[in-house]
Order: C-alpha cells, then sequence, then structure tokens
C-alpha cells in the first residue's frame, strides 16, 4: 500500500513539472498568463514570478499590462523576497498612479520592506526607504483602513533609528579619549542629534543622560581656559534632565554631577 502511495505521488509530481515545463516553453501568453496566475492563486508564487517576468513586458500596453505587474509585485512579496516585491511595486504607482491596485502597492511597497527592516547595528538604508514609502503613502490615503497601522510602523521603524543612535551614542562615551580623540563630543553631538530627530522616543531619557555624563566628563577632564564654561554646560543640562524626568532612572547619578560641577564653578554667570 506504501508503494502505491508514494507511486502516486511521484507521478503527480512529475505530471506537475511536466505542465509547468510545457508551460514555460509554450508561446500562448494569454494561457501562460492564465497559468500564472493559478499559480498564484494556489500561492506557488516562484512559478507564478517566472512566468510573470517573461509575460510584463510583452504584455506592456495591453489590456493584461497593469494586473500582470501587480501580481508580479505580489510574486516575489509572496516569496518574502521583499526588496525587489518593492521596486515592482514602485514600477506599478508610478506608472499606474490612477491604477485599481494603487493604494495596495503604495502600501505594501514600504511594508514588506519594514518586514525586511535590518537589526539596528546594521545599515538602515532599507529602514529609512520604508519609512519614505510609509509616509508617501499616509499622504495619500490619510484615511485609509490601513492608516493607522502605517503610522505605528513608521513609528517603531523609527525607533529602531533612534536605538542604532543610542548604540553608537554609548560606543562613543565608552571610548572616552582613546587615541587622544575627544569621543565624549561625539556622544554629545550623537545624543543631541537623536534627541532632536526623535523626539518622542523611549529612548530619550537615556540619551539626556549621555548629553550630561559626557558633559561633565568633558568638564573634569578640561583644559583650564574651558573650565568654567564646560561646567556651566552640566548645570544646564541637569535642569534640563529634571525638568523632563523629576524622578527619573539617572537623577542620582545627574545630581551628582550638578553637585560637583557646582563645585567647580567660580566665576559669576
Amino acid at each position: 500500500m506504501k508503494k502505491i502511495i508514494y507511486f502516486l505521488m511521484v507521478t503527480l509530481l512529475l505530471s506537475a513539472c511536466g505542465e509547468y515545463n510545457n508551460i514555460l516553453k509554450s508561446t500562448d501568453y494569454e494561457l501562460k498568463y492564465s497559468y500564472a496566475k493559478k499559480y498564484f492563486n494556489q500561492e506557488k508564487f516562484s512559478k507564478a514570478s517566472v512566468l510573470l517576468e517573461e509575460l510584463v513586458p510583452i504584455f506592456k500596453g495591453t489590456a493584461y499590462a497593469e494586473e500582470s505587474l501587480y501580481l508580479l509585485a505580489q510574486s516575489f512579496y509572496g516569496q518574502q523576497d521583499y526588496i525587489t516585491a518593492s521596486q515592482y511595486f514602485n514600477t506599478y504607482y508610478t506608472n499606474y498612479p490612477t491604477g485599481e491596485f494603487v493604494e495596495l502597492a503604495r502600501y505594501y511597497s514600504g511594508y514588506g520592506l519594514y518586514l525586511d527592516s535590518p537589526d539596528a547595528r546594521l545599515d538602515q538604508a532599507q529602514t529609512y526607504k520604508a519609512i519614505e514609502e510609509l509616509q508617501l503613502y499616509m499622504e495619500y490615503y490619510p484615511q485609509s483602513e490601513r492608516a493607522a497601522d502605517a503610522q505605528k510602523i513608521m513609528f517603531d521603524l523609527q525607533e529602531k533609528l533612534a536605538y542604532k543612535e543610542y548604540l553608537a551614542a554609548k560606543l562613543y562615551y565608552s571610548l572616552g579619549n582613546h587615541l587622544g580623540l575627544n569621543n565624549y563630543k561625539s556622544c554629545v553631538i550623537t545624543s543631541q542629534n537623536a534627541l532632536k530627530d526623535y523626539p518622542f522616543s523611549k529612548y530619550r531619557e537615556e540619551l539626556m543622560y549621555l548629553v550630561i555624563q559626557s558633559k561633565y566628563d568633558m568638564a573634569r577632564l578640561s583644559v583650564e581656559e574651558k573650565l568654567q564654561g564646560r561646567y556651566r554646560d552640566v548645570v544646564d543640562e541637569y535642569y534640563n534632565y529634571k525638568a523632563e524626568y523629576p524622578e527619573g532612572t539617572y537623577m542620582k547619578q545627574v545630581q551628582r554631577f550638578f553637585d560637583k560641577a557646582s563645585e567647580k564653578i567660580t566665576d559669576v554667570y
């Protein structure tokens, strides 16, 4: 019985492969398209995409052009090749700005890139592109049923970018004056830029703490002519932090920086 079942499975597999190979060789483009749609509906996205990649340029200017291009994009999306899918979605909404699938194309162009967005420690070019695509979607379809999801996704992506900046700032701080470089200053600049670019990030308090921590160490290691100004900067950052986080996680450390800086200030404001 097992041999019979195995034989039937092999027969069906060979039959399916034979069908696909015959379709690949066919010059009947409408027949090919019908099979491409059949494979797409069966979620055999790899087979569908191979057929559609051949058909899309052939169908250009015909009644099948718009749908075939959209299905090609969705076929790559179904294979989780989100970069290629986004490129085809982009081509679709560029060529068919009022097309039947234009809203979906704009949404999935950004959503796919979001799904494929790399770890925060890696290059974030794709994350920026996802935000750009979703921002465009929001501008075109602010009342869409997907608008709330698009907004949330954009916020998640921005948080990833904020986290990347936070990691960079922490690295600068840990390097200190290594190799004679003022990495504390780089930490301050990176943190302040992140606070400006991502003002509502969950890493805001940590970034503010890195600013005052770095400024304190810059003052502590400062040459005499810069010492007073740098300690005053510490005091200013103390008030900024306290105003936002009066019971913050780092309040004890920040208070210590303030007290030590205040002791060092001898000239009048």
